[in-house]
């Protein structure tokens, strides 16, 4: 996600304090004295904020390592003040929007992602945003990629809505998330080891077909790679399988396939019941 200005021309000049404390993998609190946070409250701030070279904060420990390797801005913004970005409702989620906040107005499979992203007190300062463009491991990006979300971003000249493939590919800065709900998500993380790589992730949603059978759609993390397929259902677990098995995810080490296998058929078994 990413910080930003308020109210005023002028930003309040402060240590990045509750907003990047976190970002320290330590759990001392770092000052940054020589940075501008700029908090703004409305659209036309943030672009501006955009527009005088302020950069957005996000990404947890990615975003702190990076400044301390290649130096501190002299701006940063939080969107943490912009009403757009801490939207919470059905179809809808702001990218300002703290993990523990997401709650049954959002659908399984982003809720069960959210709930399992580090610790307690990771939950409650890491964002929607930095966890979908700012972060490596992108724990939440299975889930919405399986909501089939669309991205709503925010540029110096225009707000626009583009797809979260292009969000990543240009590392766009944004604003919220929506989607049409599904008829029925879900989620499963496996456990990770302690300094292994990141643990395989499944998600998977079913929903309406516009004229056809039901759409399922399945993403999964595999190390940081992210793979995701979109099949026919409505002819039971069986041939779904066997089309999914023809896709990308297919593709996943027998291990990983199970767990993808064992996933999708107790979705379909709960939408059938």
């Amino acid at each position: 996600m990413r910080p930003h200005h308020h109210g005023e021309d002028v930003p309040c000049r402060r240590p990045l304090g509750r907003d990047i404390a976190y970002l320290s993998s330590t759990p001392s609190r770092k000052q940054v004295g020589s940075v501008l946070l700029r908090l703004p409250e409305s659209v036309s701030e943030a672009q501006e904020c955009v527009a005088e070279g302020a950069v957005p904060v996000g990404g947890a420990t990615l975003v702190w390592a990076g400044w301390q390797r290649d130096g501190f801005p002299e701006q940063a913004m939080s969107l943490r003040n912009l009403p757009e970005a801490n939207v919470v409702e059905r179809g809808r989620l702001g990218a300002a929007v703290v993990l523990n906040r997401i709650d049954e107005r959002v659908p399984e499979v982003l809720r069960q992602a959210a709930a399992q992203v580090g610790t307690g007190a990771v939950r409650r300062t890491a964002t929607v945003g930095g966890n979908i463009v700012g972060s490596t491991l992108r724990c939440l990006l299975p889930a919405a990629l399986v909501l089939d979300a669309r991205a709503t971003v925010l540029e110096r000249d225009r707000v626009f809505e583009t797809d979260l493939a292009e969000v990543l590919a240009k590392q766009h800065l944004l604003l919220s998330l929506h989607w049409s709900e599904p008829l029925i998500s879900g989620y499963r993380k496996l456990e990770g080891e302690a300094g292994g790589p990141p643990p395989l992730v499944v998600a998977a949603a079913v929903r309406a077909g516009e004229e056809g059978p039901d759409r399922v759609r399945v993403a999964v993390r595999e190390g940081y790679d992210v793979l995701a397929a979109d099949i026919a259902g409505g002819d039971g677990a069986g041939q779904a399988l066997d089309r999914l098995r023809e896709t990308a995810v297919g593709s996943l080490h027998e291990t990983g396939w199970e767990v993808v296998r064992g996933h999708v058929t107790e979705l379909l078994a709960r939408l059938a019941r």
